[in-house]
């Protein structure tokens, strides 16, 4: 997980990965995208090689390059494990509905019996 999360540290990676999100794509035709030197793309490549974001494949005296997601499943699972409730989340939705129990209890204390209920009650005493 922490080479991918260094991999996706550095801008010129990711944009990388979204050019390579829907097609392969030609170590050549990525250099040719980026304002740095062909050596400077090799590198990048390198790192997101080694990551295990992005394959590789030799098509004559090219490479072919095309997007890997299954590197990423660690690093979603964590950042899902992240967002996840924590054991507080759920006592304070357990808070709120008494709270709310509780408020209601008092409301309908505090009404006034109406006729119908104090007729009801001295039918049933």
């Amino acid at each position: 997980m922490d080479a991918v999360a260094q991999a996706l540290a550095d801008p010129t990676r990711r944009e990388i990965l979204r050019l390579l999100r829907d097609r392969t794509v030609s170590a050549g035709s990525i250099a040719r995208a980026f304002p740095v030197s062909r050596p400077a793309v090799s590198r990048h490549l390198r790192v997101l090689r080694e990551a295990g974001l992005v394959r590789d494949v030799a098509r004559g005296r090219e490479r072919e390059y095309s997007l890997e997601l299954g590197a990423l499943a660690e690093l979603e699972a964590f950042l899902r494990e992240l967002h996840g409730e924590s054991p507080w989340h759920r006592r304070f939705d357990a808070l709120e509905t008494e709270v709310h129990r509780v408020g209601r209890e008092r409301r309908l204390a505090a009404v006034p019996p109406s006729r119908n209920d104090t007729k009801r009650r001295k039918e049933t005493a």
